[in-house]
């Protein structure tokens, strides 16, 4: 995967949470969920729990993919915080191979038959990350999302591949510092 393309648009420079939903019955079988509605497993729901005890710096303003399995993590993990869906959060489609072994995953950069060109999606979540930042006002914008939302962040961050699959239910924040952006992962 290459580094930010110029033709993306550009992160607000402001620092930002993402966080994959917890585990669903695709992550655990090992399949292409995409933009199919796959539920949360008993891990997952765990994980998303998990997200309760998380040391939040302040106020934040919580946002969700409009997929059921990022709501759910969004209503375990922050029983007491409103959240509003952005349909740019939503994972990618990966057309013709959804449902599919994640065996047969095509590559990352093009557009899977019948599915959405990964460039296209990553304009698509810069455009999600920078309404949400400004509807965040002053909060921390935490993002629960997918694990393609997160890779497309790391590419528009700056980092110079798109990296590995991010662990389900865990914050990743993308601290705005001197004009780019540091990923941190951080530990529950």
């Amino acid at each position: 995967m290459s580094a930010a393309s110029p033709s993306w648009p550009k992160l607000p420079p402001r620092s930002i949470c993402l966080i994959r939903h917890g585990e669903t019955t695709a992550n655990r079988d090992g399949i292409i969920a995409g933009r199919l509605d796959v539920a949360l497993t008993d891990l997952g729901r765990q994980q998303a729990r998990a997200l309760q005890a998380y040391p939040w710096p302040g106020a934040i303003a919580l946002f969700s993919s409009p997929l059921e399995r990022a709501q759910e993590t969004c209503r375990l993990g922050f029983p007491d915080q409103n959240f509003h869906c952005h349909p740019g959060l939503r994972e990618r489609n990966w057309g013709r191979f959804e449902g599919a072994p994640l065996s047969e995953l095509p590559p990352r950069e093009g557009r899977p038959e019948g599915g959405e060109d990964w460039s296209e999606m990553i304009t698509r979540v810069a455009r999600a990350i920078t309404t949400c930042c400004a509807q965040a006002q002053d909060r921390l914008p935490v993002l629960v999302c997918h694990s393609g939302v997160i890779r497309a962040t790391r590419l528009l961050a700056g980092q110079q591949s798109s990296g590995r699959r991010p662990a389900n239910a865990h914050p990743i924040s993308f601290v705005w510092l001197d004009d780019s952006h540091k990923e941190i992962a951080h530990a529950l």
